[in-house]
């Protein structure tokens, strides 16, 4: 039984990264789907999609290296853990390494980075840190 799904899918993607593989398979919720839109959005991966398998669905998140083969993620970070839940408003958002690296958020308004939550002005559940 897995007790963590979001560390278990920052875990796949991490480990895949370091052996560069193009692609990596997850298995599929809506935090998950929030969570590789934003890695898009941000530039962290080429595209994600769903992958109709049976019993259940797919999330395949497509991979970014640069051109000569470097990483565009180099960390993943758990910052909310089922044990330990971390809450950050608008006003205490700081730019993760000076604005190099981003924080995902699970908010009201569904999973956002927080470039986008300080431009909303909305606060949220901090998932991970990703530079």
């Amino acid at each position: 039984m897995m007790t963590d799904p979001i560390a278990d899918m920052l875990t796949r993607i991490r480990n895949a990264v370091r052996v560069e593989r193009p692609h990596v398979d997850i298995p599929l919720s809506k935090v998950k789907r929030g969570l590789a839109e934003v890695l898009k959005r941000e530039g962290y991966i080429w595209d994600w999609e769903e992958v109709a398998e049976k019993p259940s669905s797919r999330l395949r998140v497509h991979l970014k290296y640069g051109p000569n083969g470097e990483r565009v993620i180099r960390r993943l970070r758990r910052v909310s853990t089922p044990g330990r839940r971390v809450y950050h408003g608008a006003d205490a958002l700081k730019p993760v390494l000076g604005g190099l690296g981003i924080c995902i958020l699970s908010t009201s308004r569904g999973v956002i980075s927080d470039r986008e939550a300080r431009q909303r002005r909305i606060g949220g559940e901090v998932l991970c840190e990703v530079w």
